[in-house]
């Protein structure tokens, strides 16, 4: 099963999706499912700076008085999820260079890695994402070679959004055709992945007794 998570580094609400989104796609897979996950950009403000400002005045310019009001709620509901948000030390920034390295990342079979480095690194530990000095070391912390490509690809994938009448994130696309939009419930994503491998047929065959002696590629122990 392919799916495609469109999403910003810089969206709570992304982090938290993408974490119980994995949750989900771990227990399909240990029942004998497959997914492909591909990491794909949005960018909340194209315009932002690279430079980097602290999130709190960015934000209460924003959305004014409901600012805090919003940051408590969204730091409470990711504690409940076992992540950490510090927006007293988060930076804003431009995310364009950090969806590039993703877009790397993903060509080294290492974008979900990456994705997670760059969520942790703004929300947790006050990196500016849009300082290239700051994504050389998060792609070496991911195992990612920045070879500097990608460009294309990213415009490419934020054109396809819009195309797509993608206007909020996190958005996950299923093979192409089926989304879910928001930071669903672990057993909604559970759900949605179910009835789509029923869709396509690719539901997983159910155990019913536990694995006893057997062949299987090739080998026989006898």
């Amino acid at each position: 099963m392919k799916v495609e998570i469109f999403s910003d580094v810089v969206c709570p609400w992304c982090y938290i999706g993408h974490t119980r989104f994995d949750r989900a796609a771990e227990w399909f897979r240990a029942k004998g499912g497959t997914i492909e996950v591909t990491m794909r950009p949005f960018q909340l403000d194209p315009d932002a700076s690279s430079d980097g400002e602290p999130v709190i005045p960015a934000m209460q310019r924003k959305f004014g008085p409901n600012a805090t009001q919003m940051i408590d709620r969204v730091v409470g509901v990711a504690a409940e999820d076992g992540l950490e948000l510090r927006y007293d030390q988060a930076i804003s920034a431009g995310t364009f260079e950090a969806h590039r390295l993703i877009e790397v990342a993903t060509r080294q079979g290492r974008g979900k890695e990456m994705a997670e480095r760059l969520f942790r690194a703004y929300f947790t530990e006050g990196r500016n994402v849009g300082d290239p000095a700051v994504l050389a070391e998060l792609a070496a912390d991911a195992g990612v070679t920045d070879t500097g490509e990608g460009e294309g690809e990213v415009r490419e994938q934020l054109a396809r959004a819009r195309s797509l009448g993608i206007s909020g994130v996190p958005l996950f696309l299923f093979e192409g055709k089926y989304a879910v939009s928001g930071a669903q419930p672990e057993d909604a994503f559970a759900a949605a992945i179910d009835e789509v491998a029923e869709r396509t047929g690719q539901t997983p065959i159910t155990q019913l007794a536990a694995p006893a002696d057997g062949c299987d590629d090739g080998t026989c122990a006898v």
